[in-house]
């Protein structure tokens, strides 16, 4: 058996652009954050450059206090469709939405229909089915043949606000809630299963706070819950020799697996102008506090999981430079992370030196640090026609990530400890193209992500050694990582519109 713990949540699509306020733990380099990508945003188009630069379209949303900057009420639409190469997935999401100012108050809405093409999987054809391997099993509507690989996801916004004049204040809440049916590449965790049904959800709760002083200082303060709770249904064939028709069938078996991870964030951001005329400084800082509870039994893996935990941190540093309708901005981040997971006992066992560990004792311990690093760097140029009346945007950038970790894994059965030191690249330009009006605009944008993979399947019943997925993903492998590698294609148009 090959021991080793993985913990899976979600990292919610707003803070794709943005230093996360929700950071990212991989220890495999599959990319999910696409299918999250909701809302529009001028930085995604400059490489997600943020720390130093305002990004008036995705602030709202990564921190509600700063809605209050809006100029006026609008209403946005931001179509996106990603495709992954060599088949191995693809979705389409329609985010709508609107948010207003009256007087000191603000608020906004959104909501998003998306659909997901989950990876090919193998196809089925007619199977001889014996009696179910459990209750929850229907034999007669185990049609393999006719299983979707489409699945439809939902997802809420609200966001409400006050400022404060006379302080330089504002503060604002907001809620996102998303009804989860497919998450992009889980499906490739289990390998051997002829069925996957996931269902759960997500709740993201913030609260945010802005701080303005004179001479365009600022510093914003923001403060999370979040918990993300999905099941994933697993449906096995299990072959068999029946003597009654002297053939060989197949009985049906059902798994359920659950993830579950809360997680509590604290993040701190702070701008400022430099003596020369244009540039702008900025830092960040996130903390992340992360509890397990539940985490699945993944094919690739085939272990119980057990609870973890972990703790998640960044410190970045941006500058900027806008002049004359050209703009550039650089962003470094810094990122450790500690993570601890372990496998729980469901019965005494004996040690190889004779010892007992208890039921609840851990059998397994997997011990990582991280030292991973980000690099954003953008460019912008804003041209101006017809009297200066239309603008036509051209933005180019390139995020380039470093993953490192290492991990150390105590089996108190065996009594051993076995090291692994992983690290990968990953690098994505992004492009875009606006066009500006008086009263309305319209945006393109896009980008390619290099340096992820797919898990692949080696022959007979044993699977390859790469243990799979992103977003926040955290898998102890058992041996040197071999992902097919893919490419992740994502484009996204976005139109605001006055709302009066």
């Amino acid at each position: 058996m090959r021991r080793a713990l993985s913990l899976s949540t979600l990292i919610l699509g707003w803070t794709a652009s943005a230093v996360a306020q929700l950071i990212s733990i991989r220890t495999v380099p599959i990319s999910q954050a696409h299918q999250f990508d909701l809302f529009p945003s001028l930085g995604m188009a400059m490489g997600g450059v943020s720390i130093a630069l305002s990004d008036s379209l995705l602030d709202p949303f990564t921190n509600p206090a700063k809605a209050a900057r809006l100029g006026g009420a609008r209403f946005f639409g931001s179509p996106v469709v990603y495709s992954v190469s060599s088949g191995a997935g693809g979705g389409r999401t329609l985010p709508l939405g609107a948010l207003a100012k009256a007087g000191t108050w603000f608020g906004g809405i959104s909501i998003a229909a998306q659909e997901v093409d989950l990876s090919r999987r193998p196809d089925f054809g007619p199977l001889p089915l014996a009696e179910p391997a459990c209750p929850a099993c229907d034999q007669e509507t185990l049609d393999f043949t006719a299983d979707d690989r489409s699945h439809a996801n939902a997802y809420a916004f609200a966001m409400l606000g006050k400022t404060f004049p006379e302080a330089g204040l504002s503060v604002g809440a907001s809620v996102f809630w998303a009804g989860l049916h497919a998450i992009d590449g889980v499906d490739l965790l289990y390998p051997g299963s002829a069925r996957l049904r996931q269902r759960g959800h997500a709740t993201d709760v913030r609260l945010g706070i802005t701080k303005e002083w004179a001479g365009a200082r600022s510093l914003s303060v923001l403060v999370l819950h979040d918990q993300f709770a999905t099941t994933h249904d697993v449906t096995y064939l299990d072959q068999f020799w029946d003597p009654g028709n002297q053939q060989f069938a197949f009985r049906p078996r059902l798994e359920p697996n659950q993830d579950q991870t809360n997680t509590w964030g604290l993040h701190a951001e702070y701008q400022q102008p430099l003596p020369s005329a244009g540039w702008r400084v900025g830092w960040v800082a996130t903390s992340n506090l992360m509890s397990h509870p539940k985490l699945p039994n993944y094919e690739i893996q085939n272990i119980p999981r057990d609870p973890g935990n972990s703790s998640a941190f960044n410190l970045g540093a941006g500058i900027s430079k806008t002049h004359e309708g050209s703009t550039f901005g650089v962003d470094v981040v810094y990122e450790p992370i500690w993570s601890h997971t372990w496998a729980d006992a469901a019965a005494p066992v004996e040690t190889r030196l004779g010892r007992t560990i208890p039921t609840g004792g851990k059998t397994i311990e997997n011990r990582f640090r991280f030292s991973n690093a980000l690099l954003r760097m953008g460019f912008g140029q804003d041209l101006g026609f017809a009297g200066a009346t239309r603008v036509v945007g051209l933005r180019l950038g390139l995020v380039v990530r470093s993953i490192n970790y290492s991990l150390v894994q105590q089996d108190n059965v065996q009594v051993s400890t076995r090291r692994l030191e992983e690290g990968w690249l990953e690098w994505a330009p992004t492009w875009g193209l606006s066009l500006r009006f008086p009263g309305w605009e319209v945006r393109y944008r896009g980008s390619v992500t290099h340096g992820t993979g797919r898990p692949g399947v080696a022959s007979g019943a044993q699977f390859a050694t790469a243990e799979s997925t992103r977003s926040t993903i955290l898998v102890a492998p058992s041996g040197p990582l071999t992902l097919d590698p893919v490419r992740v294609m994502t484009h996204q148009l976005s139109v605001s519109l006055p709302l009066r």
